[in-house]
């Protein structure tokens, strides 16, 4: 199956699409204060049965069967909006904040005048520090602080799911077989070569989601750099939403349908936690 050249990212993915036609919007008109009452509630949270069956193909590029994710998705009129502020919080919170500068009465010196106040012919100083000299202070720099920000799990949770269906509505996705065992030893060559029969280009951004990652599986990719391997421990939203086609395998796609699913009932905070670890890590 050759790979879409379309990207994942939220902004052109067919599921955050409200309405495909043109038309123009009519007038807003405000309701009564009584019928606000009998307004029935908008759906937060759908099945994501748009998704065509994925294809499993083989190690040598054959179809051998087919799959479904059955995962919850957010309504297409919240989508964008529940995928952007996850994906914010994510890149929001990888900042450092340690970014500091000085201002003028941090800097050190700058305690004498340095000439008179007349008679110089030149303008009026009273510092060698103001921020109008080379090694001045700093206007209005920055100063460490705490970037982070706080996003429900539930949400985040939902906001993955959404990317996932998104890529699988728009068949940028492919599930091949379990494919550790066929690597006998790590060669970049030949993991290019089964990219290849996949219809994968090495040129493209693709990211690959695996349960486990063998030593030669990781030695043999780790020198392609449009790809990444994830695995649930490092699944996260921007790489989703960056990779052009997403690759799956059949273990994977039953436990998305677990832990992103419609029957998912569980918290698992636990899980999200050692996520959230190793990803800050």
């Amino acid at each position: 199956m050759a790979a879409s050249s379309s990207s994942l990212s939220f902004f052109s993915s067919t599921i955050f699409l409200i309405s495909s036609s043109n038309k123009v919007p009519k007038p807003i008109q405000l309701a009564k204060p009584n019928s606000l009452i009998n307004l029935p509630p908008k759906p937060l949270i759908v099945s994501s049965q748009l998704a065509s069956p994925l294809p499993i193909l083989s190690f040598t590029g054959e179809k051998i069967g087919e799959t479904y994710l059955d995962l919850k998705s957010a309504a297409p009129d919240t989508a964008r909006a529940v995928v952007h502020r996850a994906l914010i919080t994510d890149m929001q919170n990888k900042r450092r904040g340690t970014a500091s500068t000085l201002t003028r009465g941090e800097v050190r010196g700058g305690g004498r005048k340095p000439y008179s106040q007349k008679k110089t012919g030149r303008a009026r100083r009273g510092s060698n520090r103001t921020p109008l000299r080379p090694g001045g202070g700093v206007v209005f720099g920055p100063k460490p602080r705490d970037w982070s920000i706080k996003i429900n799990k539930k949400e985040k949770r939902l906001a993955i799911s959404t990317a996932v269906a998104s890529a699988a509505a728009a068949e940028n996705a492919i599930v091949v077989e379990e494919f550790d065992g066929k690597f006998e030893k790590p060669k970049t060559k030949e993991f290019i070569a089964a990219m290849r029969r996949w219809g994968l280009d090495p040129k493209q951004k693709a990211t690959f989601l695996v349960m486990e990652v063998s030593e030669n599986v990781e030695k043999s990719s780790r020198n392609i750099g449009t790809l990444k391997m994830l695995t649930p421990r490092t699944l996260n939203l921007f790489d989703i939403l960056d990779a052009e086609t997403l690759v799956l395998t059949p273990s994977t796609v039953d436990f998305l349908n677990g832990r992103y699913g419609v029957e998912f009932e569980g918290d698992g905070d636990e899980e999200e936690e050692e996520e959230e670890e190793e990803s800050e890590g």
